[in-house]
């Protein structure tokens, strides 16, 4: 089985699920089988393929940020994973992009340009130190920032959606400044769309 269609199963996979769980609470007798079905079929269309154009970018950045403290990962629903520490993405209160972080984006916008199918989310994060007034619209500009530097390197800003979460989701407790500087962070997510399929009259 090819990468693109293991990519394809798994979304059929979620997708069974997801109708399963509508089907069950319809709570009408064959209601979880049908809605399983249903579910796969979306989930086959709308789910997120792993290419072999999305494994080489995962080996490019893994390979470019090797000892930087950024993680590359796949996710289960065939997203590629991009995290960034704020030791080498912004001063603390700026969203002003940084060299170190500047070299990875170069790096990862290589591999979107060579896969131009492909679509972008980045979401900013910042520690519970300040207010949501300062901290919403600071990890917003955190992301934004990114996007556009990613604009200079020829990434269309229309595959690229930013979203700015403040501290809502930490991944650690902010007790200490070391736990609040692995708050204060950027995750990337790249995603390949799996070919709709084709409809005939």
């Amino acid at each position: 089985m090819s990468e693109t269609q293991k990519g394809t199963a798994k979304g059929a996979a979620i997708g069974a699920g997801v109708g399963a769980v509508v089907g069950a609470v319809a709570g009408k007798g064959k209601g979880a089988a049908i809605g399983a079905a249903v579910g796969a079929g979306v989930g086959a269309v709308a789910g997120n393929v792993w290419s072999k154009k999305m494994a080489a970018q995962k080996k490019e950045m893994e390979a470019s940020t090797q000892g930087t403290g950024v993680a590359v990962t796949q996710t289960a629903d065939n997203q590629l994973k991009i995290e960034i520490p704020s030791d080498i993405s912004f001063a603390v209160g700026s969203a002003n992009v940084d060299a170190n972080f500047k070299k990875v984006l170069d790096t990862f916008s290589t591999g979107l340009v060579q896969n131009p199918v492909s679509t972008v989310t980045i979401i900013g994060h910042t520690d519970s130190s300040g207010s949501d007034a300062v901290n919403n619209p600071l990890s917003l500009k955190r992301a934004n920032s990114v996007r556009d530097y990613l604009g200079t390197k020829g990434v269309a800003s229309s595959r690229i959606s930013t979203e700015g979460r403040g501290s809502r989701e930490p991944l650690v407790a902010n007790d200490t400044k070391a736990n609040m500087a692995k708050n204060r962070r950027v995750e990337i997510y790249v995603a390949e769309p799996a070919p709709a399929a084709a409809t005939t009259n």
